[in-house]
């Protein structure tokens, strides 16, 4: 059985590795014997997560947005780190207004961050994961997608889609032995987050009331999520999405 949850030199993309939760899964990737290429804009932050993971992690500056760039980002990472066998679409952004004042411009950038973008570089790893017969696609969405938040509503909108492009490409694509799966994640302690919290005691215990585990979550949590639909221990297991949230989106 722990075979099955062995990552042993499965190559990983990673998109948005540096920090956060795409840096706790390639940690935890890297725990379990994986080879894992992060990406990111920022060469600081993925030279700091080059330092903390060690020899198994290779780094590559790529903005997602630009989807010219996929083709070359894959059949490089092929060729230096290994056939890529795992892809987890984490890199995103956020925006947070009322929905009113959202104007078309911010709208688009969030969606085509979050969702265009997604799907752009989904589509080249398939064309390298497919020939092979193996394969597993995860894509971090939210709990914004299971619910309605207030003031995020391009966020919300990309999150949402993005369940559907992973139901529909895992009802065309899983006969080929790649399988595609989401996470949504809850309130999750990055720092970030935690300042936000510091600033705005009363929503912190809104939240906290409303979660039947009565705590944030970590990236660790949701890097475990991740390391079960990446495993072979999950062979059977796609088209799903994974609500890693201490039971928020069903608490009262």
């Amino acid at each position: 059985m722990k075979d099955k949850f062995e990552l042993t030199n499965k190559v990983a993309l990673i998109t948005g590795g540096g920090s956060g939760i795409g840096l706790g899964i390639a940690a935890a990737y890297i725990a379990l014997g994986a080879k894992v290429a992060i990406t990111g804009r920022n060469i600081t932050k993925l030279e700091a997560a080059k330092l903390a993971l060690g020899d198994h992690c290779f780094i590559y500056v790529n903005d997602v947005t630009q989807k010219d760039t996929h083709e070359k980002l894959v059949e490089t990472i092929e060729k230096e780190v290994g056939p890529i066998e795992i892809l987890v679409n984490n890199a995103g952004i956020h925006n947070k207004k009322p929905s009113i004042e959202v104007t078309d411009a911010e709208f688009q950038m969030v969606m085509d961050t979050n969702i265009n973008s997604v799907f752009a570089l989904t589509r080249t790893v398939l064309k390298y994961m497919m020939p092979r017969e193996k394969g597993s696609v995860i894509s971090i969405s939210s709990m914004a997608a299971l619910f309605g938040i207030t003031q995020v509503v391009a966020y919300s909108s990309a999150k949402t889609a993005l369940l559907g492009m992973t139901r529909s490409l895992a009802s065309e694509y899983s006969h080929t032995g790649v399988r595609f799966n989401a996470i949504a994640p809850g309130f999750i302690e990055t720092k970030m987050f935690l300042d936000i919290m510091e600033k705005d005691p009363k929503r912190k215990e809104k939240i906290l009331s409303r979660t039947p585990a009565r705590r944030f979550g970590t990236t660790e949590d949701v890097a475990y999520a991740a390391v079960y639909l990446a495993a072979d221990v999950s062979n059977f297991i796609t088209g799903v999405c994974l609500p890693v949230d201490g039971g928020n989106s069903i608490g009262f």
